[in-house]
């Protein structure tokens, strides 16, 4: 470990209280307890649930008195009901607090469940759009505690959770300020399982994130910054992370890239998840490695608006000439070399449903955040060019 980063510990408390260090995860219970917790309820997926680490956390909360339990029914893109079973699970077990550990499934859930366990109307009542937000009652939105076992999402200090309305085929962005976990832990013991290719399409989803940050058009210096630094972690790290899953500072320097991502991306994001999303919620195709695979066709199509500021931080990333060019080279080779697909075809996606792709980016929450509008046709044309592999 370089002498840099020889102790990659920390309390930090931005956006919110952030745990950071290998084994932090031991004072889990303290966390709970400390929020007035006396029975918590462990929400995470069913491929972690199966987990020793899981199993360890929730013996280690009932051994410090507290009456724990466990809910993992969800799918990998989470949807309206295992949002509802997690709330009747909630209840059925007298719990007062929620513990959201795992990737950004999990996360999701955990969050839109403290949300609704607190409410009387159905969870598309508090949709991103608008002023909903303020229809939420929060005299019992649950506290939570957030465990991130992935570098990805950074769902662990944002203040959403992205649903599934499965009658709509469409995600949606359920939004409330107390949604935003009380408490962070980032251990990266609990990542060193990961398998690679999961690293890999999670970490570029931490790239997805501060990159559309960065090359959103609204004005907010403090999260641009946070963006630029969040892309040099992902540089120098997920490469390592992918090759050697119990490189402890690659998965901690990739955990904190992830949660730079999320608290950078208040500030907007863009084409490659107004398209991931339809995509996602068409095809139960993974977030990350969609907008992977999705990032350098969006940024080719922005080139116009982004070209400059692409110009800077590949002076920052140390690229040779740096330029444009350069730095859409860089994501084509680290794309390469973390075997990402270099088109959606890779991943099963078909042409059939590209118009209505392209409508469905076009309304997406996301679409605001792109530094170029684009037209239903020319979100179409975008996936269809992402489709074919035509860059």
């Amino acid at each position: 470990m370089s002498s840099e980063y020889s102790n990659l510990t920390g309390n930090w408390n931005y956006p919110n209280a952030i745990k950071a260090g290998a084994g932090t995860i031991a004072d889990l219970p303290e966390h709970c307890k400390a929020l007035g917790m006396k029975a918590p309820l462990l929400i995470t997926d069913p491929g972690l649930a199966a987990l020793p680490m899981v199993k360890d956390c929730v013996e280690s909360c009932r051994a410090a008195g507290l009456n724990c339990g466990l809910f993992s029914e969800m799918k990998l893109n989470p949807n309206g009901e295992n949002v509802d079973a997690g709330v009747k699970a909630y209840r059925q077990g007298g719990h007062d607090g929620v513990i959201a550990f795992g990737g950004g499934s999990g996360l999701d859930v955990a969050k839109a469940v403290a949300l609704m366990v607190g409410q009387d109307r159905p969870i598309w009542d508090f949709e991103d759009v608008g002023d909903n937000w303020t229809r939420v009652d929060t005299r019992n939105v649950a506290p939570v505690v957030a465990v991130p076992t992935t570098a990805g999402t950074g769902s662990e200090v944002g203040r959403a959770s992205i649903i599934t309305d499965e009658e709509e085929h469409v995600k949606k962005i359920i939004f409330h300020p107390c949604m935003l976990p009380a408490i962070v832990i980032l251990d990266p013991e609990l990542s060193v399982g990961l398998p690679a290719h999961v690293t890999a399409a999670t970490g570029m989803d931490a790239l997805s994130h501060n990159l559309e940050a960065l090359c959103s058009p609204f004005y907010h210096p403090m999260a641009e910054g946070i963006a630029v630094e969040g892309i040099r972690l992902v540089k120098e790290y997920l490469p390592r992370a992918v090759a050697n899953g119990a490189d402890l500072e690659a998965r901690m320097q990739m955990l904190v890239a992830s949660s730079m991502g999320a608290t950078a991306f208040q500030k907007g994001l863009g084409a490659m998840h107004a398209l991931a999303h339809p995509l996602g919620a068409l095809y139960d195709a993974h977030h990350g490695l969609l907008n992977a695979i999705l990032m350098p066709y969006v940024l080719k199509v922005n080139r116009e608006a982004i070209e400059e500021r692409l110009t800077r931080v590949a002076r920052y990333l140390g690229l040779e000439n740096p330029s444009f060019e350069s730095f859409l080279q860089w994501v084509l080779d680290i794309r390469a070399e973390l075997d990402i697909p270099h088109d959606l075809s890779g991943i099963g996606i078909k042409d059939e449903d590209l118009e209505l792709i392209g409508i469905m980016a076009s309304q997406d929450p996301s679409a605001g955040g792109n530094p170029i509008p684009l037209t239903p046709a020319e979100y179409t044309k975008l996936c269809s060019d992402a489709l074919n592999g035509n860059l």
